[in-house]
């Protein structure tokens, strides 16, 4: 496959929305293939190039977990060991949840915690431990091990399982741990660092249209270990190769073991319905398309979004970066989409809902929420709508601006129980989800990105 039916491919697909930047990297073959199209930022354009650092938002994660199976590599961590062996000042909503969520649980999102607890602990050294202590806070939504539910505070808590364990802050260690033995030069934290390289800045679509610059560049420091890295795509298409390898870095170092390396790619959580996949390894999402095994995870920040996925079987990688709101999303699915068509005559396709049935779309309308968002499902008589957004106390109490919610978005139930649904427009199209049932039969609560909401009865009268 040419450079120049990549580029040509990216180029028409970042125009169509009108996305200021993007970069796409692929490897396929033993070679690296760029295409890199547009600018920086709206205000101040700069082209961006292979080298250009976005913001990874939870791609991040990837680079938690691979420390911390250093960490495990080293005996200095257990993967089945309580959290309060290497974090005793743990507390948590419910004690026995405490005493015995392990490190595994919080790397396959079983612990039961909710999504994160949207508060800044400031830029200090302390960020983690004071984000720690106000863990108590956060609800749990499931009990320990049941289920899989995505939880942000989770790999904040496992930033703080490496500080203690490497005696260093979060940023040092993962410095330490996998970006100097990999090589990876342009994989920065500190806005202080990328502020010295080229960068580029998030946008958001008003509802005019209109595109502007998304003002909170990068969330607070405690959210760092789950979403707060900036990396190029060169740097992204390195790692990608390093998790297809034997565990060596590029200079032969042995960074992992590679059976190690291996076990990050096996089942150890099931997914129902999800789009993230079908199950979780350690971290990485699992998911077979068109007969073969996929290995990748998402992430998005205020407007920018990047997408990473792996093929082991046939030493393929596929990296998208965007930086435009609610576009991004599906650009770098078209992308990925298109490169494993292209690449590896693979073929992914979303699944096609039942014609809508307004009975069953009245079963589910209602409001949904956890602790830091809202999601409203409607049934207008035609079609069934999903809407989603962060609390609004939420956002008035808020000292910057926070990402936009998604509009009212159509979804269609699938096929099967008739639980799972996908969405059919909007930013979010394509993104699968459930609806959860109690034992009664009674409509519960729905997964959104991976995340639980519980439904929240109306108020009478």
């Amino acid at each position: 496959m040419s450079h120049e039916a990549l580029s040509g491919f990216v180029e028409a697909e970042a125009a169509k929305p009108g996305i200021p930047g993007v970069a796409v990297g692929v490897w396929a073959d033993g070679r690296e293939v760029y295409a890199c199209h547009g600018v920086t930022s709206i205000d101040n354009p700069l082209p961006v190039d292979q080298d250009t650092l976005f913001v990874l938002g939870s791609v991040t994660k990837t680079y938690t977990a691979t420390a911390l199976m250093r960490l495990v590599a080293e005996s200095r961590v257990e993967l089945d060991a309580p959290v309060r062996r290497y974090v005793p000042e743990l507390r948590l909503a419910d004690e026995q949840t405490a005493a015995q969520v392990t490190v595994l649980n919080l790397l396959n999102h079983t612990s039961g915690l909710g999504w994160d607890l949207l508060l800044d602990t400031g830029e200090g050294d302390d960020a983690l431990a004071s984000f720690v202590a106000k863990l108590a806070e956060l609800e749990l939504i499931a009990p320990l091990g049941a289920r899989a539910s995505y939880s942000q505070a989770g790999y904040s808590l496992l930033g703080r399982v490496i500080e203690k364990v490497a005696g260093m802050p979060y940023e040092k260690a993962i410095a330490s741990l996998v970006f100097e033995p990999l090589g990876l030069s342009h994989s920065f934290f500190a806005p202080v660092d990328v502020m010295t390289r080229r960068f580029v800045v998030g946008h958001n679509r008003g509802e005019d249209g209109t595109l502007s610059i998304g003002r909170l560049w990068r969330g607070p420091r405690c959210r760092n270990p789950g979403g707060g890295l900036a990396s190029s795509v060169a740097d992204q298409l390195r790692w990608a190769r390093f998790h297809l390898g034997d565990g060596r870095g590029e200079n032969g170092e042995r960074v992992l073991p590679a059976e190690v390396l291996h076990r990050m790619k096996e089942p150890t959580a099931e997914l129902r319905g999800s789009t993230l996949g079908d199950a979780f390894g350690i971290c990485w999402f699992l998911r077979d398309v068109d007969g073969v095994r996929t290995v990748g995870h998402g992430g998005s920040a205020n407007g920018q979004f990047a997408e990473l996925l792996t093929v082991p079987e046939r030493g393929f990688a596929v990296v998208a970066l965007s930086n435009a709101g609610p576009d991004g999303i599906p650009f770098n699915q078209a992308v990925v989409r298109w490169a494993l068509e292209n690449y590896l005559g693979v073929t992914d396709r979303d699944p096609e809902p039942v014609p809508y049935d307004e009975a069953r779309a009245r079963e589910f309308a209602g409001h949904y929420e956890n602790d830091a968002m809202d999601v409203d499902i409607a049934a207008d008589g035609a079609v069934m709508t999903l809407a989603a957004d962060i609390k609004p106390q939420i956002r008035a109490a808020a000292d910057e601006e926070l990402p936009p919610g998604y509009p009212r978005e159509e979804i269609g139930l699938l096929p099967g129980d008739g639980d799972e649904y996908i969405i059919t427009s909007g930013g979010m199209k394509g993104m699968r989800g459930f609806f959860t049932r109690d034992d009664s039969g009674a409509v519960v609560g729905i997964d959104v990105g991976g995340r639980m909401y519980r439904r929240v009865p109306a108020a009478s009268g």
